[in-house]
């Protein structure tokens, strides 16, 4: 059995992930503009880029994850942190979104995915909003 993390290790390594992420989403959008004709900027595709691949690599990571501690003993906690959490999380928050949709669905759950779907986009859009007005209003 691994030795588990102190608070402040786990919190190094999803920091030391996380600025990693935010960093590579930040060269991912200047790559994707710098790629992409005029006309097609207009559309996110930044945003798309970083979600699918952030969502993919949640993916490998996951099943990654699941074979490493079955064989390992769960010894992968620290990899979870730093990639999961930290890097993928710093990239994109659609890739733990995403997993967590999976999960939902895979444990039988459709009407709990649908409603974190639903529930996810309308607030998610309403906070936006919301947060736009405050900000207009007072700033």
């Amino acid at each position: 059995m691994a030795t588990p993390l102190s608070h402040l290790a786990a919190s190094l390594l999803v920091a030391l992930g996380g600025g990693t992420g935010a960093v590579l989403r930040y060269q991912l959008g200047r790559l994707v503009t710098h790629l992409s004709p005029p006309q097609a900027l207009a559309f996110p595709w930044a945003t798309l880029t970083a979600n699918a691949l952030g969502s993919a690599a949640m993916g490998v990571l996951i099943a990654w994850l699941a074979r490493h501690d079955a064989s390992t003993g769960g010894g992968g906690e620290p990899w979870r942190l730093l990639l999961g959490v930290g890097l993928l999380g710093g990239f994109t928050t659609f890739s733990s979104f995403s997993m967590e949709t999976v999960l939902l669905w895979q444990r039988g759950e459709a009407g709990l995915a649908l409603i974190y779907i639903i529930a996810s986009l309308v607030l998610g859009l309403a906070g936006l909003v919301a947060g736009l007005t405050f900000a207009r209003g007072t700033l």
